[in-house]
């Protein structure tokens, strides 16, 4: 293939603009050329021998994670063929930039749009100057829309009404309870769980034209979050939660509490018109693999049972599904309240008295502050150690660019960050974990003085990743720290709960506290155990873990194949639900309508 060096015409670049516009012209003329052709051997002209390619859908039908230039020409070895991708070109509107990170440190970034076979995509790379060539460093393609199942929105809306002569005219709320009610058919998805996962894929699908139906076994939709202890307000900024298709208004607080978020879950149900049941419970299913169809066994609010025979079930119970926690002997004699996190209201009713909780992550930070502000005697059991940093330093410093006042659209945020690989973003949150520390280091210094142990992550990476290898391990400062610095909230560090006595508890280590309520803050099992509570042994065992990294460095099950034929999990923070819900709904829009998806379920 002959080389598309030469210079582009820069006649419609924006003012400003000319070197970045130039750069990202050549390289992704040839990269389109390249990928139309098959030519293989330019990825060692067009990427970094140690760059990156992250896939979402378009050429995979996979999230993916690819490094190293021999990987990237494997894969796409295994997928051009069907794929055929063309017109790639530069997003209108969005010119190229030049990033200048320090004096050694330099890049080019842009958008792009290009079409494969059966979709149109979008995509965002990263070049860097290698020699007297830039090549890819970081190169994100995502799926945006599947050819002839565009959403219905703007010039292609639905009318929402039929003008002129209709005998037996039925009203937009006769159609609605129908569609609700699934009297005369069954839905092709059925969704369990009514949180941010569940609406956010329930949204996507309904806009593709799958008939899904939700079912939530609280009183109401938001209960999840309702029904949290009293103090619950969101620990991630407004500008990183907003919904898939109704963002949050602009007076919208930057910290959302929690009952103000489950309110927000119903009106988004009404408007976005889901298709959901409350106080209705999943009994059971099987699944069928020679029709490809469950057969599902639900109780509604009623107490009468209805079988339906969903293609897909989506398990959106959420990370906090079903809770962990240890087992302790002594409960029978102890004379106080032992509860899980999930199930506690808040400390309004212990002023004057003795709390314990145990766990040291946001849960049991925000319970902790709680029981001292309503008056209580409280101490934290940190078992091991845990990473802290403050939501002003933190927050500012990890979203600066992306998600934060007057930044970029969300849809073009949330590709800015997707286009970051997961081991690329543990790399560059080391610097900025010990930035994060220079900011914070009187507070932490008064952690350490409090008997409070610290770590940075396993390699120093900080927050976002020990959320998505563990889930967990992390606070977000919002005042507890404080509190524990000044000796207001007790540390018990190191050391387990041996036993229950009558008065108290006896740890690990011989000593004694009295306590009145015990508050186990231990977070969750695996999601795959709630497929086990609600699904059984043998659906659950064939499934694989979810959340984790894989090989690759790519979330392991969510949002992905499960392992188990037509099941899926759905879940994660509310930027996570709106994001991946778009290419988990892609995914099984395209199996509904029999495209050809390689390694489906």
């Amino acid at each position: 293939m002959t080389s598309t060096l030469d210079a582009p015409s820069t006649a419609d670049a924006p003012p400003g603009t000319d070197q970045a516009y130039d750069v990202a012209c050549r390289w992704l003329d040839e990269f389109g050329s390249a990928l139309q052709d098959g030519d293989l051997d330019a990825v060692d002209r067009l990427f970094l021998a140690d760059g990156w390619w992250r896939d979402l859908l378009a050429f995979t039908w996979d999230l993916r994670t690819i490094h190293g230039t021999e990987a990237i020409k494997s894969t796409l070895g295994a997928t051009l063929e069907a794929t055929r991708p063309s017109d790639f070109q530069l997003t209108a509107g969005k010119p190229p930039e030049l990033i200048e990170a320090d004096e050694n440190t330099r890049w080019v970034q842009g958008f792009f749009d290009f079409q494969t076979a059966v979709a149109r995509g979008r995509g965002f790379f990263r070049l860097m100057p290698d020699g007297d060539m830039w090549k890819g460093w970081t190169v994100l393609t995502a799926m945006e829309e599947l050819k002839g199942h565009e959403e219905p929105a703007g010039a292609t809306r639905v009318k929402g009404v039929n003008h002129g002569e209709n005998n037996r005219r039925t009203s937009w709320l006769d159609r609605r309870r129908a569609k609700q009610d699934f009297a005369e058919k069954e839905p092709q998805v059925l969704v369990v769980g009514a949180g941010q996962g569940g609406l956010s894929i329930a949204a996507r699908l309904g806009q593709l034209d799958v008939d899904t139906l939700v079912i939530e076994r609280n009183e109401r939709i938001g209960d999840s979050w309702r029904k949290r202890y009293r103090s619950l307000v969101l620990h991630d900024p407004v500008w990183y939660d907003h919904m898939a298709y109704l963002p949050f208004p602009k007076n919208w607080p930057v910290f959302t509490p929690k009952d103000k978020l489950a309110d927000w879950f119903e009106s988004y149900a009404s408007s976005m018109e889901l298709n959901v049941w409350t106080r209705t419970q999943l009994l059971g299913a099987t699944y069928d693999d020679a029709t490809s169809q469950w057969t599902a066994t639900v109780r509604r609010e009623d107490g009468t049972e209805r079988v339906l025979h969903p293609r897909h079930i989506v398990l959106a119970t959420g990370m906090s599904g079903v809770p962990k926690g240890p087992e302790i002997p002594g409960t029978e004699v102890y004379a106080g309240v032992v509860t899980h996190s999930s199930g506690h209201a808040g400390g309004q009713d212990y002023a004057g008295k003795n709390a314990i909780v145990v766990g040291c992550c946001n849960s049991g930070h925000d319970i902790a502050h709680d029981f001292y502000e309503q008056g209580a005697n409280v101490t934290m059991v940190q078992r091991s150690s845990t990473y802290v940093m403050t939501s002003e330093n933190g927050i500012a410093t990890l979203f600066a660019g992306t998600y934060e006042e007057n930044g970029p659209p969300t849809e073009d945020a949330d590709l800015i960050f997707a286009s970051i690989p997961y081991p690329v973003l543990a790399h560059i949150h080391q610097g900025a974990t010990q930035q994060i520390a220079e900011l914070d280091k009187d507070l932490l210094a008064g952690l350490e003085r409090a008997g409070f142990k610290i770590d940075y992550g396993e390699d120093g990476s900080g927050l976002f990743m020990k959320y998505l290898r563990r889930g967990g391990g992390y606070y977000i400062d919002v005042g507890a720290s404080q509190l524990i610095a000044d000796g207001k909230i007790k540390i018990k560090q190191g050391v387990e709960i041996e036993r229950f006595t009558s008065t108290g508890v006896e740890f690990t280590d011989g000593t004694e506290l009295p306590a009145d309520i015990v508050v186990l803050a231990t977070g969750y099992e695996n999601m795959r155990e709630s497929a086990r509570a609600l699904l059984g042994d043998a659906v659950a065992d064939r499934c694989t873990p979810v959340w984790g990294l894989d090989d690759e460095g790519e979330l392991r099950t969510i949002w992905r194949n499960s392992g188990h034929d037509g099941l899926w999990f759905m879940g994660g923070n509310l930027h996570q639900s709106r994001h991946y819900s778009k290419f988990l709904a892609l995914k099984i829009k395209a199996i509904e309508e029999d495209l050809p998806t390689r390694g489906t379920n």
